[in-house]
């Protein structure tokens, strides 16, 4: 099962984006959706797949969190 993951967009640039996952950066793809620092966005493979506001981000990451003590 693939899962895309959320997190908030700090930079654009040259169709790249650096996106923070609680602390941790990593440079994305960018081009499929429009973005913008400040944005939250689900990334999957290394692209961001879809922007989504700041409460879902942050239920998903819960959920997300709560699956993982479960495995």
């Amino acid at each position: 099962m693939c899962v895309a993951i959320p997190g908030k967009v700090i930079e654009v640039k040259d169709g790249k984006a650096v996106v923070d996952f609680s602390g941790n950066q990593v440079t994305a793809y960018a081009g499929l959706v429009k973005i913008k620092p400040g944005d939250f966005a689900l990334v999957h493979a290394g692209c961001i797949i879809q922007t989504m506001k700041r409460q879902e981000a942050e239920e998903l990451t819960k959920l997300l969190e709560e699956c993982k003590g479960e495995a």
